[in-house]
């Protein structure tokens, strides 16, 4: 039987994530207004740039994000905004460690290349279990969900569109998948957790398929 591979987006999905907590912690750390910090970056679309790849390194990314909103931001600093936003889920991370005892595992998300470079000190247990396969739009140059990015990661591995599984709490993401030939799951919260018991048995069901 051919290897599966098993497809993660990270915000929402690994880690619950909360951009009314990031905005301020960057605003504080860069010494200007969140609503400056909001209208200049990413009303005017440059965060969906750099998950698209405009910026192919982190440098580049920091550099664009000085000129552009006129401040100073460090890699550190940048790190430390997004952590404040971020809460893992564990019932979430369990669910890709048993998915890589059953197959290969990767991210799937639209992020730019920062935050691949920066996610072994985000989301350590994360990369622990990813073991490198951290595949993130801006590496690919699409975004979710367009067709062309599920393909692309699917041939990043050797792996054919019906033998790879999907997950993402996005619905648009999802059916993007589905379109593309994968098997994909709607990450969603239920009660007060998540439906992470279901994914679970989607997850070792697709092994057997």
């Amino acid at each position: 039987m051919a290897t599966v591979l098993y497809l993660f987006d990270f915000d929402k999905t690994l880690y619950a994530y909360d951009f009314r907590e990031r905005l301020p912690a960057l605003a504080r750390l860069t010494g200007t207004s969140e609503y400056h910090l909001a209208k200049s970056w990413w009303s005017e679309g440059h965060e969906a740039a750099a998950e698209a790849g405009e910026y192919a390194t982190t440098d580049e990314y920091l550099e664009a994000f000085g000129e552009v909103t006129g401040t100073r931001l460090t890699l550190e600093q940048w790190v430390d905004a997004r952590r404040a936003a971020m809460t893992p889920i564990p019932a979430s991370i369990a669910v890709l460690r048993r998915a890589a005892e059953l197959g290969t595992v990767s991210l799937l998300s639209n992020n730019p290349i920062i935050f691949r470079d920066a996610l072994p000190v985000l989301a350590p247990e994360v990369h622990e279990i990813l073991g490198g396969n951290d595949l993130v739009s801006a590496a690919l140059g699409a975004r979710k969900p367009e067709r062309r990015i599920y393909t692309r990661a699917c041939d990043r591995f050797g792996v054919p569109p019906e033998r790879a599984f999907f997950v993402d709490d996005s619905g648009a993401n999802v059916r993007g998948a589905v379109d593309a030939g994968l098997e994909a799951f709607e990450f969603l919260p239920i009660g007060h957790g998540y439906n992470t018991e279901h994914l679970l048995e989607a997850v070792e069901s697709f092994a057997t398929a």
